[in-house]
């Protein structure tokens, strides 16, 4: 154990120990370097280490001071329970393990990490990322691949640029991810919507789109969609790419749940490998958000023009968080901490599905049957005010969140909530739930009753 390491943990223990206290002073670093007989550098990595646990923070000429003890946390009687947070869990953040990665490819790589790099991407990481999803039936050449600062960007260049079918309007599933809508909206881009439910797409419906109106691409989340929380059957991927195909226009397949999925025969439309598949991963749900390194695989045609525009908005990606999750992905750290969050999500969305089956709400709500993942959706059967809905949970310290954010303004919104387990613990799941679901009985009764 290194020396830094060792001062960590004895401070840790410190702080969850209570012995300083919240909004504390804590030892100036002079005077720790002289008690664990270490250098002033070592303390301040230890120090930081702590801050960025959230476990103390700095003030400027000043000094350190605790924030909270992780036993005080534990002993609070009334938490918060947030169903409406897609961050995953801190408690699973790879804090250190991603630290010694980050080390080791400074040391590896030195000063070409902090010089510009290449629009592509770290040819290392591209390799190790070819590797990786070739296990999931993604198979692709190296010149295909694009590191972007997180799929969000991706979506921002491929709205930007034009493709060879000649064609500019948008189509998305509704409900889908709100900030590629606010984007579109905010641009004033051609966008129309197709419906998606629990049941899927209705393949007929797409068809026609596709054949009547002048589609660029179409943008899915087969896996785990946001914010419904289902999954395409294979049927309906494969039809997707033969209608994507015969019609000229493109898929733009958001896979950014492809680590948690349990189903080993669960393969994405980019599997059917017809030349107009263009397929997104991204690393902030199941690493930590601030990693912003998102993947893109792209029909040759297109490899050259989305090169030119990325370079154009910021030359590169963040080359130190290239290199260090190519270290996190080579060293077996990255597959030790997917069985982590498999394991804790998976526990937690059983547990939610128990609640939803045993509270007996089929009068009042539908919902879709158990999947993996982060979160699913509830489709509430009379309509409910969510802003009555939101005021009563925040009563009980339980935030939820609106769907109208998840819908293009013009199209018909249905009325769900989705529910998100990520940020909830386990062992608070079954209360939360249950306490929304007997405030959505109520509100639903109290409108029947003023509607006769």
């Amino acid at each position: 154990m290194y020396k830094y390491e060792e001062v960590i943990q004895d401070l840790h223990e410190k702080l969850i120990h209570g012995i300083w206290k919240e909004g504390q002073s804590l030892p100036s670093i002079r005077q720790l370097a002289e008690q664990y007989q270490c250098s002033k550098s070592t303390i301040i990595r230890a120090y930081t280490e702590l801050e960025r646990q959230h476990l103390i923070y700095s003030i400027p000429q000043s000094g350190y001071y605790v924030v909270k003890h992780e036993n005080q946390q534990l002993q609070n009687p009334n938490p918060i329970i947030d169903f409406a947070s897609a961050s995953p869990d801190r408690d699973l953040f790879p804090y250190r393990d991603f630290q010694h990665c980050l080390n080791q490819a400074i040391d590896r790589y030195q000063n070409e990490l902090f010089l510009y790099g290449i629009p592509q991407g770290l040819p290392s990481l591209i390799d190790v990322l070819q590797k990786q999803l070739a296990d999931h039936q993604v198979f692709a050449h190296s010149e295909q691949f694009a590191i972007t600062s997180g799929v969000q960007q991706a979506l921002s260049i491929l709205t930007m640029m034009p493709f060879p079918n000649k064609k500019e309007t948008i189509l998305i599933e509704q409900p889908s991810y709100h900030l590629f809508i606010q984007m579109l909206e905010l641009l004033q881009k051609p966008v129309i919507g197709i419906r998606r439910t629990r049941d899927g797409l209705d393949l007929n419906l797409l068809e026609q789109l596709f054949r009547t109106e002048q589609i660029k691409f179409f943008y899915t989340m087969p896996r785990f969609q946001n914010p419904l929380g289902t999954s395409l059957h294979q049927k309906e991927k494969k039809s997707i790419a033969e209608l994507a195909k015969r019609y000229d226009v493109y898929i733009v397949e958001d896979d950014y749940l492809l680590d948690l999925e349990m189903d080993t025969k669960a393969d994405p439309i980019y599997s059917s490998q017809n030349g107009h598949i263009i397929y997104l991963k991204s690393f902030s749900k199941v690493i930590f958000p601030g990693l912003r390194v998102g993947v893109t695989i792209l029909p040759t045609e297109l490899i050259s023009l989305f090169r030119h525009y990325k370079k154009t908005q910021d030359i590169d990606s963040s080359m130190l968080s290239q290199a260090g999750l190519e270290i996190y992905i080579k060293n077996g750290m990255y597959n030790y901490h997917l069985k982590k969050i498999r394991s804790s999500y998976s526990k937690r969305m059983q547990i939610m599905y128990e609640t939803l089956i045993s509270m007996n709400m089929e009068e009042y709500i539908t919902f879709p049957p158990i999947q993996t993942g982060t979160h699913t959706h509830l489709l509430l059967k009379r309509p409910v005010s969510i802003e009555k809905l939101r005021q009563i949970m925040q009563q009980h310290r339980i935030i939820i969140s609106s769907s109208e954010k998840y819908y293009l303004h013009h199209h018909s919104k249905d009325h769900l909530l989705q529910v998100k387990i990520s940020n909830v613990p386990s062992e608070k799941i079954n209360f939360g739930l249950t306490t929304l679901l007997l405030a959505v009985k109520k509100l639903s009764d109290l409108n029947a009753r003023q509607f006769f």
